[in-house]
């Protein structure tokens, strides 16, 4: 199979057009700061991309957050608890967030991108992942 052209070919069209819609996609997002980032969230469920899961995290007015997952989302996430609740705020063009658990209680912020209902998101130490906006 290595050496049949229409392989090749195929899987090389399928690169390409994977890649093109990606940049596509990219292209179309907005990156959202201040009161358009705010509006973005406050009082809606954020579901976050992690390994496969999905990961609800409600953002109130009020600038609390909560967030629950799976049991077997929990198992994965190596004692941290299955639920947690925290604060939430903007910081210029990025969402800071502190949970009282997870992810050790440590702030961190991120940097949005949106496209429809699609997010991507980048923290400020360099990782990144992808979510939706729901209501």
């Amino acid at each position: 199979m290595e050496d049949d052209p229409m392989l090749k070919t195929a899987l090389m069209t399928v690169a390409a057009v994977a890649t093109l819609s990606l940049g596509a996609v990219q292209a179309n997002a907005q990156a959202l700061s201040g009161d358009a980032l705010r509006g973005a969230v406050s009082g809606k469920t954020v579901f976050l991309n992690i390994s496969g899961f999905e990961l609800p995290v409600q953002y109130s007015p009020s600038g609390t957050m909560k967030g629950s997952m799976g049991t077997v989302a929990a198992a994965l996430a190596r004692g941290d608890g299955s639920s947690d609740r925290g604060k939430w705020w903007v910081d210029g063009d990025q969402l800071c967030q502190k949970w009282y658990t997870w992810m050790e209680g440590q702030t961190y912020c991120y940097k949005l991108s949106r496209n429809g209902s699609n997010v991507r998101w980048v923290r400020n130490d360099g990782r990144s992942g992808t979510a939706r906006i729901g209501g």
